[in-house]
């Protein structure tokens, strides 16, 4: 895979630099990280869920967390008591840690294992002050206030 030097954008623009780091986030993420497989589903029009498969771990062995716009998911299998010899080790336990970059006012608002499958369930909260909002225009007379109503967002187009 090419690396790219993202450093002549950085002092040639004013502003981006969070659309750089993000750009050298995608082109460094993953490189050869198989493990655990996961998959991301968008169950609403705000609302994601990550699955990760986590056959073997309990729910005392992950960690689930958030820090900035990362969502963090880790496991640390405890040693095992006594000594036991394998034929065959197909199954994974070695210790993980997945990192997601998640968007603005996007936070997990829970997680749970199900059957080896840990499901972290995502939502975007826009805060009312940052949602769009329509502007009455008075008429030139002064006699009527000025109001402000919520416009309801448009879905945005894939």
């Amino acid at each position: 895979m090419r690396h790219f030097d993202l450093t002549p954008l950085y002092r040639a623009t004013v502003g981006f630099d969070r659309l750089a780091d993000l750009m050298d986030r995608a082109a460094t993420q993953d490189q050869g990280q198989s493990y655990p497989p996961y998959n991301i589903e968008k169950t609403d029009e705000n609302a994601w869920r990550i699955t990760v498969a986590v056959a073997g771990f309990g729910e005392d062995e992950l960690t689930v967390e958030m820090r900035e716009n990362a969502l963090i998911i880790s496991g640390r299998k405890e040693a095992q008591d006594g000594e036991r010899t394998f034929l065959h080790r197909g199954i994974a336990t070695r210790a993980f840690e997945r990192r997601f970059h998640l968007a603005e006012h996007v936070r997990a608002t829970g997680a749970q294992v199900t059957n080896g499958m840990l499901d972290v369930e995502l939502v975007r909260e826009i805060p009312e002050a940052l949602k769009p909002r329509r502007i009455e225009i008075a008429s030139g007379d002064g006699s009527q206030t000025v109001e402000t109503k919520a416009v309801e967002a448009q879905p945005e187009a894939a």
